[in-house]
């Protein structure tokens, strides 16, 4: 009887051995798995930084085109300017240097960058709208538009996930 008792008692200890390594597997499966979508999103998050320092770049040169060489941006006469395009492109000059900022911020991954870079973001996609209808050469304004939806999609969808990554 007693053999009886110490194999029942063994193949509890087992069993309960078992199944804390189960628990213990499953869980590191969990946080490993976590951390590497994390880790990911922690990427997009530098990238959307870097994409924003290009799109200030643009930005820039798109402001530094017009101050220097007025004639290159054609205006027609169905469109609605209030200011010449040298003042324009000191606005967009210095418009770009904004956005540079925001992407500098971003790199630091804090938070009010996140939310700086967000309003950013939209008010430059907003502006290139302007630009794709009127240029002659839409296609900068696009590629800008299609970056800048890159970074907004990083920093609004993914962003708890970078965070975590951060904070863990």
């Amino acid at each position: 009887r007693r053999d009886g008792t110490i194999r029942a008692i063994a193949n509890r200890l087992r069993a309960r051995s078992c199944a804390t390594e189960r628990s213990r597997k499953m869980a590191t499966t969990a946080a490993s798995t976590s951390r590497t979508r994390s880790d990911a999103w922690a990427g997009w998050i530098g990238f959307a930084g870097w994409l924003m320092i290009i799109i200030a770049m643009l930005d820039f040169f798109e402001g530094l085109i017009a101050i220097i060489r007025s004639e290159y941006y054609v205006l027609a006469p169905n469109q609605i300017i209030v200011f010449d395009t040298t003042t324009w492109g000191w606005i967009t000059l210095i418009w770009g240097i904004v956005v540079g900022c925001a992407g500098f911020g971003l790199l630091t991954r804090a938070t009010w960058a996140r939310w700086f870079t967000i309003v950013v973001a939209s008010v430059n996609f907003i502006a290139q709208l302007g630009f794709v209808g009127s240029a002659q050469y839409p296609l900068w304004a696009l590629t800008v538009q299609g970056l800048t939806l890159v970074v907004l999609y990083a920093l609004i969808v993914r962003w708890n996930d970078a965070a975590d990554m951060s904070m863990g």
